[in-house]
């Protein structure tokens, strides 16, 4: 995609005042670099998306056009058919890596808003004493994503657990029938950019694993029944194609 000079001209000025302190994902070697788009919301036009390790702590981080986080879904009032909104970093990594049955799809880290419920009843995000309350606020999950015809053509949806079904699950599971996790890892926001450090146990091999970058609406079935959440729209893919060409080093 060829930009404009109108948008080249703003790529360029934001490098060079907003990301002036040379820490954000577009300015990493080896980043996946996606071209602005004015057409898309802003906080959730990707520009670029990387991540590195120190150890076994691993930073995802992705650059927007805007300011990442301003926007976080309206209230439904209701768990069935409430939104959700996501920055997400699909990976090569087998789910089993963060305590998921094996084999079971895509392992994404993701960073979700939702205000009509709270999937992470061991942290209170907001501060306020309750830990039941705070889903609007943004925080971390690792997903399994699986493709679902249910949700539409081509569509993805998080791995549901049938009735009856035991599968592996992390520690910090929160008790939904899908293969979704709530580590408690914090959202860091710093104007355009949104950071994510994810520990992950000493046996757990990184050296090369592949990513990306996504920013989606997912939906909970109106019905609360299979397939119990849905990605409803892509609102931008840093590779444009889903293809993780990113290598963590």
């Amino acid at each position: 995609m060829k930009l404009s000079p109108s948008v080249l001209a703003a790529v360029v000025l934001r490098a060079s005042t907003a990301f002036a302190g040379g820490d954000h994902a577009l300015h990493q070697e080896g980043a996946v670099i996606s071209p602005a788009d004015p057409g898309k919301a802003a906080d959730f036009d990707i520009l670029a998306s990387h991540a590195h390790r120190d150890g076994n702590t691993v930073t995802f981080h992705m650059t927007t056009a805007g300011t990442a986080g301003a926007s976080v879904p309206d209230s439904g009032g209701t768990v069935g058919g409430a939104d959700v909104w996501s920055y997400v970093w699909p990976t090569s990594l087998d789910p089993s890596a963060v305590g998921f049955e094996g084999g079971t799809g895509i392992l994404a880290l993701a960073a979700t808003s939702h205000p009509d419920f709270d999937d992470t009843p061991l942290f209170d995000e907001n501060g306020d004493g309750d830990p039941a309350n705070d889903g609007v606020e943004w925080h971390s999950h690792w997903v399994v994503l699986t493709p679902a015809e249910a949700c539409g053509p081509g569509a993805l949806a998080v791995r549901d657990i049938p009735e009856g079904a035991s599968p592996k699950l992390p520690a910090t599971w929160p008790g939904f029938p899908v293969f979704l996790d709530s580590p408690g890892f914090t959202p860091l926001f710093d104007g355009p950019e949104i950071k994510v450090n994810a520990g992950f146990a000493s046996d757990v091999q990184l050296d090369g694993v592949a990513y990306d970058g996504v920013t989606s609406a997912l939906r909970v079935n109106a019905n609360i029944h299979a397939p119990l959440l849905c990605v409803t729209d892509v609102f931008d893919v840093a590779s444009g194609d889903l293809s993780l060409p990113g290598k963590l080093q």
